[in-house]
């Protein structure tokens, strides 16, 4: 998909330097990527204190009694 964006060129030429990327569009590939998974980590994170959790919960007896 072709797009057209007006970005920094300080920032590309640093994140060319930085991620030893060949190409812009590699730059703004890589960064788009990063942006997704931080995202999706964040997401994870927010779940933590919503699912109860019991202590005396012993694995290795139930799969003893399996």
């Amino acid at each position: 998909m072709t797009t057209n964006l007006e970005i920094d060129q300080t920032l590309i030429q640093e994140a060319l330097t930085l991620g030893g990327h060949r190409t812009e569009k590699a730059v703004v590939e890589a960064a788009l990527q990063e942006y997704i998974q931080r995202r999706k980590q964040l997401k994870v994170l927010e779940l933590f204190g919503t699912i109860d959790y019991d202590p005396d919960y012993d694995y290795k007896q139930q799969r003893r009694q399996a």
